[in-house]
């Protein structure tokens, strides 16, 4: 049975199948970068323009309150509660990954008065490194990192926060939240995760996990669009203490009292900063209940099975290439990453045949799984394609060689 026959019989039997009639895909695009980038559900314009034309152009100022404005953060990071096993009251949307990583990373050392180290891994997403470097360019941090394997022997009482993604970018390893997250408080610190490649794709558990803080996107596997606003989760336990450096007047108690002093509002509120954007947060809701609807256990189930399904594929087409994700698809998160000194040209020579895939320097390509709209037919091409391109070395023209100044 060939491949294009194996993926037609899993694809009548998926029970996933019918959601991806949710979501607008280019006619002729097999889309490898959802772990990048989400596609749009098909009823986020709808919900966009009712918000544009009705709330804003009709309700003006009034939309704050009768369109529920102001409860859209809480109301939204309430939503992402259950994806990432948490409380809805434990979970904010608000504001970038990098901004919740800088609030959360300052409102750890506070909380550990006479440490100051954050340790992390070389390698890390990049942001969540810039941000303990601009903490340790104030004199408020050190930053540590350790190789995955040494992290807690690296654990020691100079450390205040254990902060580490818990799918890594790059590879799609996956760290053991259990056994680090214990460590490190074992060791009087306190654990931040990074959850941009988890959230919608995987099953998370922060409260069984006993995390005490996490952040994550919400333009990946949520499907909000492009620069959609992220969440950040404070376990309640640590909600009395939280203090966080950025005082913005809608992280205060009472915002429109107008008062000359900052008095933070209580439990996951406090987190907040500035006018919440409303038209972020409309959109990500549409991407948030769909992905809800569909189940995380169930997505994670089929992105299993499709990347396995993958690697099934390109061994029947005998094609040479290292992969660099763990080869147990239980060891990895929902994507897949082969190294090839000429990783660049390779997806561009993809692209152009209408598999998008991405790449991470220096020689890594990325290929992302996204159940809610993926078909096993489109793997099954998806593997032929590049088979195709490494056999025919169509990824030497120069056209695919010329790296563009944003890749």
């Amino acid at each position: 049975m060939t491949p294009e026959q194996r993926a037609a019989e899993f694809d009548a039997a998926d029970p996933l199948a019918r959601y991806r009639d949710s979501f607008t895909l280019p006619e002729g695009v097999i889309y490898l970068d959802g772990n990048s980038l989400g596609a749009l559900p098909k009823a986020t314009p709808g919900r966009m323009q009712a918000v544009v034309a009705q709330e804003w152009g009709e309700g003006l100022i009034r939309s704050w309150n009768s369109a529920h404005w102001f409860e859209a953060a809480g109301r939204v990071g309430g939503k992402i509660a259950p994806l990432i096993g948490a409380s809805p009251h434990e979970v904010i949307a608000c504001d970038s990954t990098s901004v919740n990583l800088f609030k959360l990373i300052a409102a750890a050392l506070a909380m550990r008065p006479g440490r100051k180290v954050v340790l992390s891994e070389p390698g890390n997403f990049p942001t969540d490194l810039y941000m303990i470097a601009g903490l340790e360019a104030q004199g408020l941090a050190e930053r540590r990192l350790a190789e995955r394997g040494r992290l807690e022997a690296a654990l020691d009482s100079d450390v205040a926060l254990l902060m580490l993604t818990h799918v890594h970018y790059k590879t799609g390893g996956l760290h053991d939240m259990v056994a680090l997250t214990r460590a490190a408080h074992e060791a009087g610190a306190l654990v931040l995760w990074d959850l941009s490649h988890s959230t919608g794709a995987l099953p998370v558990d922060l409260n069984g996990v006993a995390a005490d803080f996490a952040v994550g996107c919400g333009y990946k596997y949520l499907c909000g669009g492009p620069g959609a606003p992220a969440f950040a989760f404070v376990a309640e336990r640590h909600h009395a203490d939280l203090q966080q450096p950025l005082t913005g007047w809608f992280g205060h108690a009472a915002p429109f009292a107008f008062t000359d002093d900052y008095t933070g509002a209580p439990g996951i509120d406090r987190l907040q900063c500035g006018t919440p954007p409303v038209l972020g947060l409309a959109a990500l809701e549409v991407g948030v209940d769909l992905i809800a609807e569909i189940g995380v256990d169930r997505l994670y189930a089929k992105s299993q099975a499709l990347s396995e399904f993958l690697l099934e594929c390109l061994m029947a087409h005998d094609v040479d290439i290292e992969l660099v994700s763990p080869p147990r698809s239980a060891e990895r998160g929902s994507q897949l990453s082969f190294r090839h000194p000429d990783a660049y040209a390779i997806c561009q020579a993809l692209i152009a045949r209408g598999v998008i895939g991405d790449f991470r320097a220096p020689d890594v390509l990325r290929l992302g799984f996204a159940p809610a709209y993926l078909s096993f037919t489109d793997i099954a091409a998806a593997a032929r394609h590049l088979a195709e391109v490494l056999a025919s070395g169509e990824w030497q023209r120069p056209a695919f060689r010329q790296r563009a100044a944003v890749t």
